[in-house]
């Protein structure tokens, strides 16, 4: 594997707004503080995104700060069923005024509007609660109500401070994999508990180019007793230095380097439902993927486009670490592509 560069304690951006270092970690040893960005504002973009599921059913929870639009969303999936149900409110010019924390230790989200409340809140020793309510949801126009605890089992995490092209853009990121869940969600009458359950935060901070394509797939569960998990994406910005693939296993995280998405084609178009592989050139990952549901939306507003394939299923293979071969099978998670023009 190629060497990559890790990150060092200090402030993220230096006096120009330009990232002191790039790399990875295995913590926030980065300090992102909005203020010392210097490009245009309204390109800066914040957000918090938890996915919790187990192999039967799954919750999806965003709040997001793009500065020119802000967007909060709830998806409830049910993969026996191939239920799936994504409500999205947003408004415009938000510029900061979520006050999406700094840092993702400490701080709490709350956005509360008629119709809904979204409160993403951290507690002293590191304990999560996802709570998410709406009066109407969906179609049915029923109301849904999530109540989630969320607590670490490993102490690392897959950190990455990642430059564009451009000047003055990057992307800070942190995976925080194998949150181990509890409580609930009721939704048409029905309550789905979630004891069996783990969850994943997505937390991103940066400016980002207009254009762009991303790959992420994320795996959190247990495999005979251990709990494994991963963190695997590409697609933009220099990642030269690092990149953002992690692999989890019995309570230890290991770098690895690069990965590719084989998606099927069909008539010259991704078939999202066909079943995918996804590798890596030095032969430490060779994962077959068996999809079951395709969260897929295009929202295409002129100069604004996000179009997003968010796909559920199993995963069967080996992934090759300090030498050890690790065999799974039936792993339930996701993989991604996403296309936006934003």
């Amino acid at each position: 594997m190629e060497q990559q560069h890790q990150l060092q304690p200090g402030p993220l951006l230096d006096a120009h707004g330009k990232l002191n270092e790039a790399g990875y970690a295995y913590s926030l040893v980065k300090e992102y503080n909005r203020k010392q960005i210097r490009w245009r504002k309204l390109r800066i973009k914040e957000w918090d995104y938890y996915f919790v599921g187990n192999a039967n059913y799954g919750v999806a929870f965003t709040v997001a700060d793009n500065s020119y639009m802000w967007m909060v969303s709830a998806s409830f999936l049910n993969f026996s069923t191939g239920e799936n149900v994504t409500v999205s409110p947003m408004g415009f010019f938000s510029c900061g005024r979520l006050h999406l924390p700094g840092t993702s230790k400490t701080g709490n989200i709350v956005v509360k509007k008629r119709n809904f409340q979204f409160q993403f809140l951290v507690e002293s020793d590191g304990t999560r609660r996802i709570i998410v309510n709406f009066k109407k949801f969906g179609k049915t126009r029923k109301p849904f109500e999530a109540n989630l605890k969320l607590e670490p089992t490993i102490k690392d995490s897959m950190v990455i401070a990642t430059p564009f092209d451009k000047p003055g853009h990057f992307y800070y990121n942190q995976k925080m994999n194998l949150l181990n869940a509890s409580g609930y969600v009721r939704y048409r009458g029905d309550e789905y508990r979630f004891e069996d359950a783990y969850g994943v935060l997505d937390w991103g901070r940066g400016i980002w180019t207009y254009k762009n394509t991303w790959y992420w797939s994320s795996v959190n569960t247990e495999y005979h007793g251990f709990p494994i998990g991963w963190n695997l994406g590409y697609g933009f910005g220099d990642t030269s230095a690092a990149s953002e693939n992690m692999f989890f296993y019995d309570g230890k995280a290991y770098k690895l380097n690069d990965v590719h998405f084989h998606i099927p084609q069909k008539n010259g178009k991704d078939s999202y439902m066909e079943p995918w592989s996804i590798t890596s050139l030095s032969g430490d990952i060779n994962i077959h993927f068996m999809p079951s549901l395709d969260r897929k939306s295009d929202t295409n507003a002129l100069l604004i486009r996000s179009n997003q394939h968010q796909v559920f299923g199993l995963f069967t293979g080996n992934v090759k670490v300090n030498g050890q071969e690790i065999h799974f099978e039936n792993l339930p998670g996701f993989a991604e592509k996403v296309y936006n023009r934003w």
